[in-house]
C-alpha cells in the first residue's frame, strides 16, 4: 500500500488535531481516494467524527491499497501528530507519507524551511583606528555572491509511529444514529461559550464539592427552541442559573432531503417544536468538563457551528436520510463547518460531528 500528499493548509490541520487531542489520545484514520476521516472514540465522553475534503487540506494526493476505493485503515496517536504539524505551521512546504522504519509502519512528516543567510557586508573594512581603508588592502578579490542574501532550505523528518488496522478490525465501526431532531440551531460565538460554560461549571463544582466524574455530578443543561433562542443553564441546591442567547439562526430543513417531502416535513419533530412556540425547548444534560473539552473546537476559527440531535447538513441542506432512533438513549450532535480560505472556495468545508453518548434529551413545553 501506498499513501503520500503535500499539505496545502498547514494551519487548520494543526488546529483540527490539536482540538482532537483535547477529546483523546488515539483516532481512528480512514484514508481513501476521496475522503480522510479521523474518529476518536474515547471510553466516556463526546466522539468525534470529523470528515475532510481532500482538496480542502491537501494536494498532490496519491492513495494505493488492494481494498475498495484503494481505503487504509490507521490508529494515529494525535498528540505527536500535532506537535510535528506545530513545527511546520512557518515551513515553506510539508509533506506526508505512509512507510517503515525499522520494520515499524510510520507516518513520516516532511517540512521544508527557508532560512536567509548573508555574507560579511563588511569584507575587509574597518573603522577609525584601523588600517586605512584605502590602502593596498583596500580591494580583495571576492565571489560573486560574498554580501548578498542567500536562501538556504533546511529539511526535517519526523516520524510519527503508528498501526495498520485490517478492514475486519474496523468493520463494525459506525457513526452512531439517533431519533429525527427536535431543535437545530446555529450556535454563537464557541470561545464565549466556553467561557460562559466553565465558568458554570466551576461554580457548580465549588458548592458541591465534586471531584472525580461521576452520574452525580452537577450537569450543564443545554437548551434550544426552534425561535432562535439557546439556553445554557446550571442548577444545585445551592446555586440555579443561566445564560439566555436570542436572534440565533434556525437553518431550514430542505423538503428533498426528508423523508417524505413536504408532508414529512410538516410531521417533522422541529417543524412541531417551531408550531409550539418560543416556550417550547429541547432540551439535553451534558457533563460541563466533557462539554469544555468539546468547546476548544473554537480554537479553528469556525464560524458554523450547528447543534442538533440527529440531523445531518451538508453543501448547505440539511438531510434526513438514513437515520434512526436509539430505544432509550440520545445524543447532542455538533457540526463544524470550516471553509477553506485559502483559494475562497465556499463549498470546500471541513466537517466535523462530535457526538454526546449517551445524554439525556427531551423535549418540554
Amino acid at each position: 500500500m501506498r499513501f503520500k500528499t503535500s499539505i496545502r493548509n498547514i494551519h487548520t490541520f494543526s488546529k483540527l488535531t490539536a482540538s482532537l487531542s483535547s477529546l483523546g489520545k488515539v483516532a481512528w484514520v480512514r484514508l481513501d481516494s476521496d475522503t480522510i476521516r479521523f474518529t476518536v472514540i474515547p471510553e466516556t465522553g463526546t466522539q468525534v467524527w470529523a470528515s475532510i475534503a481532500i482538496d480542502s487540506i491537501f494536494e498532490d494526493y496519491t492513495i494505493q491499497s488492494a481494498a475498495p476505493n484503494n481505503t487504509i485503515n490507521l490508529e494515529l496517536p494525535l498528540l505527536p501528530l500535532n506537535r510535528a504539524l506545530k513545527s511546520a505551521i512557518n515551513a515553506s512546504s510539508a509533506s506526508i507519507r505512509l512507510t517503515k522504519k525499522d520494520g515499524i509502519p510510520v507516518l513520516s512528516l516532511t517540512i521544508v524551511q527557508s532560512m536567509m543567510s548573508s555574507g560579511n557586508s563588511a569584507n575587509g573594512f574597518l573603522g577609525a583606528g584601523g588600517p586605512d581603508p584605502f590602502g593596498d588592502n583596500a580591494f580583495r578579490e571576492e565571489s560573486l555572491d560574498a554580501g548578498m542574501n542567500r536562501d538556504r532550505e533546511t529539511i526535517v523528518t519526523q516520524d510519527i509511529p503508528i498501526r495498520v488496522l485490517t478492514a475486519d478490525s474496523v468493520e463494525g465501526i459506525h457513526e452512531p444514529r439517533t431519533r429525527d431532531p427536535d431543535a437545530h440551531i446555529l450556535l454563537p460565538s464557541l470561545i464565549q461559550l466556553k467561557a460562559i460554560s466553565d465558568r458554570f461549571t466551576r461554580l457548580a463544582m465549588a458548592t458541591t464539592g465534586g471531584g472525580g466524574r461521576s452520574s452525580n455530578a452537577p450537569k450543564l443543561e443545554l437548551a434550544a427552541n426552534m425561535h432562535g433562542r439557546l439556553k445554557l443553564s446550571i442548577a444545585t441546591d445551592a446555586l440555579n442559573i443561566s445564560s439566555v442567547w436570542t436572534g440565533l439562526t434556525n437553518p431550514e430543513l430542505d423538503p428533498g432531503q426528508v423523508e417524505g417531502g413536504e408532508d414529512g416535513l410538516e410531521e417533522h419533530p422541529s417543524t412541531k417544536l417551531r408550531a409550539a412556540g418560543p416556550d417550547a425547548w429541547s432540551t439535553v444534560r451534558i457533563d460541563g468538563r466533557d462539554w469544555g473539552r468539546v468547546l476548544s473546537v473554537g480554537r479553528l476559527g469556525s464560524d458554523k457551528v450547528i447543534a442538533c440531535k440527529s440531523a445531518r447538513f451538508h453543501s448547505g441542506i440539511w438531510r434526513e436520510a438514513d437515520i434512526t432512533g436509539f430505544a432509550d438513549e440520545h445524543a447532542l450532535i455538533l457540526y463544524v463547518y470550516l471553509t477553506n480560505y485559502d483559494d475562497g472556495a465556499d463549498d470546500s468545508v471541513l466537517t466535523v460531528r462530535l457526538c454526546f453518548l449517551p445524554s439525556i434529551i427531551s423535549a418540554s413545553n
